[in-house]
């Protein structure tokens, strides 16, 4: 009998792992570490690419001070509806960029400057998608 691939399921649990581990400032290293898995061995996880035991994944929330159903966000939903999740809003945020880009926008008070940067954006993905 051949080695079952991962499923959806895997992939959505291996994001949540990436974002979690992002939101918390935490190197895929250090997460590593912590749970005695190799560098290499996190980013498998969060590809989706192996899946994650019950005892690591209780590790990795552990570590990330989240439970471990929190891991587990939009996965059964995604995975009912059969939509694919690749480009959803929590898939970009997965990106060190996104996320650097999230968190300066949250320290923006002035409503008019948010609405400008909004555009700003809007306009170069706009620049974007003519080249």
């Amino acid at each position: 009998m051949g080695r079952k691939s991962p499923q959806a399921v895997d992939r959505i649990v291996g994001r949540n792992i990436r974002l979690r581990r992002l939101a918390k400032g935490i190197s895929q290293t250090e997460l590593g570490e912590k749970i005695g898995v190799t560098f290499q061995q996190v980013q498998k996880y969060e590809k989706g690419v192996n899946r994650v035991s019950s005892g690591r994944l209780s590790s990795i929330a552990k570590v990330l001070d989240v439970s471990v159903t929190a891991l587990f966000d939009h996965g059964p939903d995604h995975i009912r509806s059969g939509r694919d999740d690749e480009h959803s809003p929590l898939e970009l945020l997965s990106e060190p960029q996104a996320l650097r880009v999230v968190r300066a926008f949250s320290k923006i008070g002035d409503p008019a400057i948010r609405r400008s940067v909004v555009s700003l954006v809007e306009n170069l993905s706009k620049e974007h998608k003519r080249d």
